[in-house]
This record gives C-alpha cells, sequence and structure tokens, in this order.
C-alpha cells in the first residue's frame, strides 16, 4: 500500500522516465509494483479490443512487470485542437469535450473520483505504486482544477520527488520556484529532488545542491544523466513520437531497454533514502 510519486518542475523533465525506471528497480527487489497515471494527454494509446490508456503507462507496467489494465490510467484526454479533447474513462470511449467544461463540470465532481477508485483499487493490490505527476504542480491557474499532482498525492499517502531537467538550464530556480509556489498543505510531502538529463562533472553541482538544501530543506537524491534511450517517447515537449506494433520481437527490445534504464538511473539516485521514504 506504499506510494510513490513522480512530479516535475515542468513537461518533459523526465517524469514518465523514471518512473518506468523506479517501477522495474523495485520490481526487481522482488515487490509488486504497479505504474499510476490519472490523467494523461496523449494522442499515442495502447489499444485492445476491449481497453486503451496511454502508451506511457502500458510501457511503465511492462517495466512493473504488472498487467496492463485501465486502473493505471483511468482518464486519457486525447487533443483534438481548439481547446477539444476526446475523453476516455477506465479504458472506453466517454465524449469530446471542450478544456472549459472538463475542468468547470468534470474534473472536480467525476473526475477526481474516477481517479480515486483506480488509485485505491492499486493501493489494495500492489505492495508499491509509483504514481507519474502531470505537467507541473505550480500551475497556479489550474491548482483548484488538479486531479494530478498534488491532491493526488495527498490522496495516496505519497512521497513526492520533484524532477527538473538540467539540460535546458534554470534547474535549482525551477526547483525553489515550485515548492513556493505549491500549496504550504502540500509542501511536506515532496522529499526529494532529481536533477535529470545532466552531463559534466556532478562536483560542479555541488555548491547549488547545498545551497538548495539550505534554502528548501530538502536534498538532491538523484542526478541522472542524460540518456539516449530506444523507448516509444510521449507526445510532450520536444519529443518526437512514433507508432509502434505491440510484437514481442519490439517487447523484448522495450524489455532490454527498461533494464539498461533502471540500472543507470539505480547507480545515479539514493535508492536507500527512497525506500526509507516509503517506511
Amino acid at each position: 500500500m506504499k506510494s510513490l510519486m513522480i512530479q516535475g518542475t515542468s513537461s518533459g523533465a523526465g517524469k514518465t522516465t523514471l518512473v518506468a525506471a523506479l517501477c522495474r528497480i523495485f520490481s526487481d527487489k522482488g515487490i509488486t509494483v504497479a505504474p499510476f497515471k490519472s490523467q494523461n494527454m496523449s494522442n499515442f494509446a495502447y489499444i485492445t479490443p476491449t481497453f486503451e490508456i496511454s502508451r506511457a503507462q502500458a510501457i511503465q507496467a511492462i517495466a512493473a512487470r504488472c498487467e496492463i489494465a485501465p486502473t493505471l490510467n483511468p482518464i486519457l484526454l486525447k487533443p483534438l485542437g481548439n481547446y477539444n479533447s476526446l475523453v476516455y474513462l477506465n479504458g472506453k470511449r466517454y465524449k469530446k469535450m471542450h478544456a472549459k467544461d472538463y475542468y468547470e463540470k468534470f474534473v472536480n465532481t467525476e473526475g477526481i473520483k474516477i481517479a480515486t477508485k483506480s488509485l485505491k483499487t492499486l493501493q489494495k493490490k500492489f505492495d508499491l505504486v509509483i504514481i507519474e505527476g502531470a505537467g507541473s504542480p505550480a500551475e497556479i491557474n489550474l491548482q483548484k482544477f488538479d486531479i494530478a499532482n498534488m491532491r493526488i498525492a495527498k490522496k495516496a499517502d505519497a512521497s513526492v520527488l520533484l524532477v527538473s531537467d538540467i539540460d535546458k538550464g534554470g534547474s535549482f530556480a525551477s526547483l525553489v520556484g515550485t515548492m513556493s509556489l505549491i500549496d504550504k498543505k502540500y509542501q511536506h510531502l515532496v522529499k526529494g529532488f532529481i536533477l535529470n538529463k545532466f552531463r559534466g562533472d556532478i562536483n560542479v553541482l555541488k555548491p547549488g545542491f547545498k545551497k538548495l538544501k539550505s534554502i528548501t530543506k530538502i536534498p538532491v537524491v538523484g542526478t541522472i544523466p542524460l540518456i539516449n534511450l530506444d523507448l516509444p517517447e510521449e507526445d510532450s515537449l520536444n519529443a518526437k513520437p512514433k507508432n509502434i506494433a505491440w510484437t514481442r520481437k519490439n517487447l523484448s527490445k522495450i524489455d532490454i531497454e527498461l533494464d539498461r534504464l533502471a540500472k543507470i538511473v539505480k547507480s545515479n539516485m539514493d535508492i536507500k533514502s527512497i525506500e526509507m521514504m516509503l517506511q
């Protein structure tokens, strides 16, 4: 019933990849683990005759070695343009909705109920649920409609790791700024920072780690190098996703790549500290 959540200072920070890596790392330890993302906006789905969910959660499930199921991504939004999306609930097509209607008439009623029900189902079934946030928890214009970040972390009683893409620069400011904009009642849930896509000498960063902790009281628990992965991408910022066929050959390639990803992430994160957060 333990839960860990990965949130980001921005879209494209590396949340999806880190959740996949952590799913494989904890699965390798003999723990039953499942990924979860309450709401995902993507045009790339894992489609079966009976349901479809975001492709990202399907790949995370492969990393976790758990069944791919609608509970892993109960709300899927397929963008159609002009602020409209095709909404899927629990793997089934629901209806086309405008963003205004989705936020004002759905998320705080049916949306949060559906997300919470799936989350609780997974928490009962698995030793560990690793949750992926969406976008950034610091989108203060949308916080009252949040069903994918801090509100879910609170419902899951999850420790949150906040990841930032250091390759783009400005990570220290992004982390401090994000913490300052998160509602105070949720700030204690953030237990660690991760700097992702780093290239260079980590010793150059260490004075920054010290100052970051003195400001926020939160440690850096991982610095992940920039990794050239051969995994299907999400349609997020700067990504160039392609369709894939879920053949045995491709699944084998994905599995091998997930092992490589997990090995790199494990050697660049303080896994013991993360395990302590789960106790």
